[in-house]
């Protein structure tokens, strides 16, 4: 009893914690700062009850529920990038007039519903925490109730999330029931390609997953979402509810999927080139920063699912490193957007960045450092990440799957030099807003920093992945 316990801590702590500030929240009137204040320390916390955990795998609960390095790895990725995100938003959200208490709590809510979805080894677990996390973010994206873009967004978002959920959830009943089994490892036993039901099964759940991590075709939503709904959210959304959804489908391609090789690949190839096709196209035209960054976070999933594509331990791990260095990169991306305030209003648009050089060169600077990194231009993070990706693609000689992946990233690249030719060589149009804000500034000189020393060590990253899948 005191090992499930101790195998829980993490959840358990994070479950009575969201609790008790709900309660300070309703009991005390204007109490946002405090309850955001002890959201970040809650987060902390979390952290370091993970890191203190043993790594070792372990199951609970008739098996369903699973923690090993690979789940803690994805956990701390995730308390990570929601640290940052929520400290770079705060001086946003007051701003915006989105101090309500229950934001930051709807946040700890969806992170709870991740660490689930993270750690399950069972169907059921999986989805309980996939909808935990989806009714949380359904609030978020619509929480700007006078905002009727914000509204908007918050209703397509909930649409078309719940057909995707309902999608998904037929493919689990329909996997249950060819199999005879919600267990992950017990699901690989039974799954074979001559179980005609279970392969169909698999296909109505990575349309689900895909949905989740905004992979085409089943990224309807996420341009309009991530321009209609607050920045603060966007941010959010393009950064935490992606690592978990990759985390969640490299755990079904290698543990229930793992027999079906070949039925998958060929559904994860082409999502992965249309995505990176999509992302590097459609982009081009886009006038709000928001917007093309959503194509950009398109593109970016497509580049990690050809990792995924491989179906071999190195592919995930390329996948994995990928969608860290991700993380960083749209870290700093969105917290320049804090900084593009003139006269109390945040702008969106590219055209608002003409010149900004000459008035504001450390902001410069910065957009440099995280949109070449984006590019993939060495020897930026960025870089590497697509390296990494590329080399494992052709290493499992699938060179198709690279040439196009190598295209895109050349018309990618086109819209983020655009960027930098209008920020250094047009002539400056807004002046923003001097803004003192240390918790924006310090995250995007966290981001620069490890973006430009990532090629000193990269393999630190590396060996760390890499434990995630011995035996």
């Amino acid at each position: 009893m005191l090992n499930n316990l101790n195998i829980l801590l993490p959840e358990i702590f994070l479950t009575l914690s969201i609790f008790s500030i709900l309660m300070i929240g309703v009991f005390l009137k204007k109490s946002f700062n405090l309850i955001f204040n002890l959201s970040l320390i809650i987060i902390l916390i979390t952290i370091a009850i993970i890191l203190n955990n043993p790594s070792v795998e372990e199951k609970i609960f008739l098996e369903s529920f699973k923690r090993d390095s690979f789940s803690n790895f994805f956990k701390i990725l995730i308390l990570v990038s929601s640290f940052f995100v929520l400290n770079a938003s705060k001086n946003y959200i007051v701003d915006k007039k989105l101090n309500k208490f229950e934001y930051p709590i709807i946040v700890l809510l969806s992170i709870l519903g991740m660490f689930f979805m993270v750690s399950s080894n069972d169907i059921i677990l999986f989805y309980l925490g996939l909808e935990l996390q989806s009714l949380s973010l359904y609030i978020l994206a619509s929480i700007d109730r006078d905002n009727l873009k914000s509204s908007e967004s918050g209703i397509k978002y909930f649409v078309l999330s719940a057909l995707s959920s309902g999608l998904l959830l037929y493919g689990c009943s329909l996997l249950y029931g060819f199999t005879g089994t919600t267990n992950f490892d017990l699901i690989a036993n039974e799954l074979n390609k001559e179980n005609t039901g279970a392969v169909f099964a698999m296909v109505f759940i990575l349309v689900g997953l895909a949905f989740k991590i905004s992979a085409v075709p089943f990224h309807m939503w996420t341009p309009d979402v991530y321009e209609g709904a607050p920045t603060s959210i966007t941010s959010y959304f393009a950064v935490v509810p992606k690592v978990t959804g990759l985390a969640v489908l490299i755990k079904f391609m290698f543990i229930p999927f793992s027999n079906i090789l070949v039925e998958w690949q060929t559904i994860i190839i082409f999502i992965s080139i249309a995505s990176m096709i999509l992302g590097a196209v459609a982009a081009i035209s886009q006038k709000n920063i928001k917007r093309l960054l959503a194509y950009s976070s398109i593109g970016h999933v497509g580049y990690a699912l050809a990792g995924v594509a491989t179906g071999a331990p190195s592919g995930y791990e390329s996948s994995i490193i990928y969608i860290s260095i991700y993380v960083i990169m749209n870290i700093g991306a969105f917290s320049c957007l804090y900084l593009l305030k003139k006269d109390g209003e945040y702008k969106e648009n590219i055209s608002d960045l003409s010149g900004i050089s000459k008035k504001h060169p450390m902001l410069a600077i910065s957009l440099l450092i995280i949109l070449f990194s984006l590019a993939g231009i060495p020897p930026l993070g960025g870089f590497f990440a697509k390296f990494y990706v590329f080399a494992a693609v052709i290493e499992l000689k699938m060179y198709a799957l690279a040439i196009i992946g190598l295209l895109t990233t050349v018309v990618s690249a086109f819209y983020y030099l655009k960027i930098i030719k209008i920020i250094y060589f047009e002539e400056n149009v807004t002046s923003f807003d001097s803004i003192k804000n240390k918790t924006v500034h310090i995250s995007i000189f966290i981001s620069c920093s490890i973006l430009i020393t990532f090629f000193l060590y990269p393999s630190f990253l590396n060996k760390i992945v890499a434990s995630l899948f011995v035996n």
